[in-house]
């Protein structure tokens, strides 16, 4: 390998990622979908079919590196999600987000395993377990959320800290929590010599030494930041811990590394220093590594195996994907009691699909599970949802300003003073006396009636 060659190869990328980064951000889009977007063009996925040259087509030991080079950005990422997920208010928001949490990821897994076993080989051949699995792991790709972007729209609006906006971020949040944990068991079930009781043992015990290691850290951690507060020996610590965790998720236990890297940023999640070393951590993460994963699933894309069937499959993967959230997450909501058109808010809002979706597919099809020419159908989820999302919540927050009897919500800044009377009536288009006389006869109770 010429070394040289990575610094061109990694030069195109930044560079790349970065512009249609910036792009999708100025059409209201996730910057991931821009950076696989880039792998894409500069990749031999689109010029190879043709025979024509690509800025980057790395072979041998250069795709191992930059694989590599991916596999660290992965497990940033996921870290970095565990570090910022808020563990008091997932206690709070407790049962009814993790109800639809749960909605959210057995209605798509569903939907997923239906629509994929007609594509792999019709019903008959679930007896091979090979095709059983790949028709399951369909399902376990759709059971990913990124709320990502349902966040910034709901930022925008000002709907994040409602009940509706809260309700869900903590149900995406339980929701990769479990789609995570179901990737590890589908990928333990692959190996032909794994027991399948087995995987779920480990996954367990994973998880209860996790726990208890967590607590030991807690206090070593609590130390360090009362001993050498902000300082750049705190997140290089977290960063031991967190490739730890990821390496004995893997080799110890038998799940997914990004497995072991979640539940590492989550048991850092509460310490005086958690942002700081987020801060860090982020910075490294995006200034290299997570470019050059998002861009590498684009440059390992392939059209070879793209067909006509495969169109028709991707189309119903998307459908499958939408819908599944729709109907599971928001039809939970409405049997926690939310209305109709709150529910509804919920399930849009699970429907965005982006950098999870994407680690999900990567991390199966690394271990086995369906081939390479599928990410292409999870970028289409990925594009079609994000787009979607936004536009959906508008709509379905567009009259939410509006008080019964056609009425407009006045918002004041605290730092003006209330509008009058005689403003407030002209604003709904009426005289001060009619205001008056209306505002008595549409609220009763405030007058004493």
């Amino acid at each position: 390998m010429d070394i040289t060659d990575l610094f061109w190869d990694l030069a195109v990328i930044l560079l790349f990622t970065k512009l249609f980064g910036m792009l999708m951000r100025k059409l209201g889009m996730p910057q991931v979908v821009g950076m696989v977007i880039a792998g894409l063009l500069i990749g031999p996925a689109i010029w190879g079919q043709f025979g024509w040259w690509s800025p980057v087509n790395p072979t041998g030991s250069e795709k191992d590196f930059i694989d590599g080079v991916a596999e660290i950005g992965v497990v940033l990422i996921l870290f970095s999600a565990g570090l910022e997920t808020d563990v008091k208010e997932l206690k709070r928001s407790g049962l009814v987000s993790t109800l639809i949490a749960a909605g959210g990821v057995i209605v798509p897994m569903g939907f997923g395993f239906l629509i994929a076993v007609p594509f792999l080989g019709g019903f008959s051949a679930l007896g091979n377990s090979h095709v059983l699995l790949d028709a399951v792991f369909v399902g376990v790709i759709l059971a990913a959320t990124s709320v990502g972007i349902t966040v910034e729209t709901l930022k925008e609006m000002g709907k994040l800290k409602g009940r509706v906006g809260t309700t869900i971020l903590s149900a995406a949040i339980i929701d990769d929590v479990i789609g995570i944990v179901v990737l590890s068991i589908v990928l333990g079930f692959k190996d032909p010599s794994a027991n399948p009781w087995m995987t779920i043992l480990m996954t367990v015990l994973f998880f209860v030494c996790a726990v208890a290691i967590g607590i030991l850290l807690k206090i070593l951690f609590k130390k360090l930041s009362e001993k050498y507060d902000h300082t750049r020996r705190i997140p290089i610590f977290g960063l031991v811990v967190c490739f730890l965790f990821a390496f004995s998720a893997e080799k110890l236990f038998g799940i997914a590394d990004i497995t072991g890297a979640y539940v590492a940023g989550i048991v850092l999640s509460s310490l005086k220093d958690t942002d700081y070393i987020d801060r860090k951590v982020d910075i490294n993460s995006y200034m290299i590594f997570s470019p050059v994963f998002f861009a590498n699933i684009g440059i390992g894309a392939s059209f070879e195996g793209f067909t006509l069937d495969l169109l028709w499959f991707g189309l119903a993967f998307v459908a499958a994907g939408i819908l599944g959230k729709i109907i599971g997450c928001g039809g939970l909501a409405k049997c926690c009691r939310f209305n109709w058109k709150d529910s509804a808010k919920i399930g849009v809002g699970m429907i965005a699909r982006g950098e999870v979706a994407l680690i999900v597919t990567e991390k199966g099809i690394a271990g086995g599970l369906l081939g390479p020419e599928y990410r292409v159908i999870v970028v289409m989820l990925v594009l079609i949802s994000s787009v979607l999302a936004p536009i959906l919540l508008k709509l379905l927050f567009k009259h939410d300003d509006q008080l019964p009897g056609g009425w407009k919500e006045i918002k004041v800044s605290p730092t003006e003073p209330n509008p009058s009377a005689e403003e407030t009536a002209q604003s709904n288009g009426l005289s001060g006396n009619e205001e008056g006389k209306n505002l008595s006869e549409k609220n009763p109770a405030q007058n004493g009636v």
